[in-house]
């Protein structure tokens, strides 16, 4: 029996936050009764609804929950490459930040779908005010990596802006390196991935739609040809940014049937771009790199700019 949105809301720890014009429901971390359990994603941070002048920008996208599959998750959440798993023998632990040492299973290359055994969870703290919660997650692994990570969900004063402000402290004996994504998981309105929605990026795109029957490129715009069907989806690679601007992390979505549409900015330079979608979710999916050497920290923002035209 398929749980609702809201039975399933319920089960979890959960927290909601507003500044009077967003209000925005987030799923808590919890090794036990977490509505996201597994190990592909940071558990800070999952956003089951935020809604803006009566839009709603995030729900659930897959048919049936299960805490321990890798992408059963919502909202604008984010994923860390591994560290150290290269380095390490099956059996022994690598690093996923925001999630915790993983043992690793065999000398296959990492593959985030794996089931991983998490050996070492950490430790979860989180506060909560009227428009912001904080998590910070403290980690010291086996083979001498240690951090303090700090994510701020902050909903801005009089603003239709929603604010990731995150940092990274490194407070173990190795260095640091890794990149992190957002797979962002859009489901504005609960419209249906097609010709509705355009992407637009800050740069030109200098390639082609690797999915030609399903979108097509022009310009700094992502458009669909069709609405996508049951098992359809598209995975892009646009090309265009230089890899150093601060400003080609700018990407828009919007809706011309509902209005809605969300702006997604960062402070630091966007390395690697892809993009995701199914007939229920689309996401773009922006990167930066990350690099903290022993006793330095890393910040680093993302910002969230939601509009309605209706």
């Amino acid at each position: 029996m398929l749980l609702s949105a809201l039975e399933i809301f319920a089960q979890h720890p959960e927290t909601t936050i507003s500044n009077g014009l967003i209000e925005a429901k987030l799923y808590l971390p919890d090794a036990t009764n977490g509505f996201y359990r597994a190990t592909r994603f940071d558990w800070a941070g999952v956003v089951s609804s935020l809604k803006y002048k009566n839009h709603e920008y995030f729900g659930q996208w897959y048919a049936k929950h299960d805490p321990k599959v890798h992408d059963a998750i919502q909202g604008p959440v984010e994923a860390f490459d591994p560290i150290g798993y290269d380095a390490v023998k099956p059996g022994e632990s690598f690093v996923k930040i925001g999630v915790g040492s993983l043992k690793k299973i065999n000398a296959n290359p990492y593959r985030f779908s794996s089931p991983f055994e998490i050996v070492n969870a950490g430790e979860w703290k989180v506060k909560k005010k009227k428009n912001a919660v904080t998590f910070v997650h403290e980690l010291h692994d086996a083979n001498g990596y240690a951090y303090i990570y700090t994510k701020t969900l902050r909903l801005l004063k009089n603003k239709p802006v929603l604010v990731l402000e995150h940092s990274l402290k490194n407070i173990g004996k190795n260095l640091i390196e890794t990149s992190t994504f957002n797979h962002n998981f859009f489901v504005i309105d609960k419209q249906p991935t097609g010709p509705d929605f355009t992407v637009t990026l800050p740069f030109e795109i200098n390639n082609q739609s690797a999915g030609k029957n399903l979108m097509k490129f022009e310009n700094k715009q992502m458009n669909y040809l069709k609405v996508l069907t049951k098992g359809e989806s598209t995975m892009e690679y646009p090309k265009g940014f230089t890899g150093d601007r601060v400003e080609d992390y700018d990407f828009t979505v919007a809706n011309s049937r509902t209005g809605a549409s969300v702006r997604i900015t960062a402070d630091k330079p966007l390395s690697n771009f892809m993009y995701w979608s199914v007939p229920t979710t689309l996401s773009p999916e922006p990167f930066i790199k990350i690099k903290a050497l022993p006793g330095e920290t890393f910040k680093w923002n993302i910002n969230y700019e939601f509009s309605s035209i209706n």
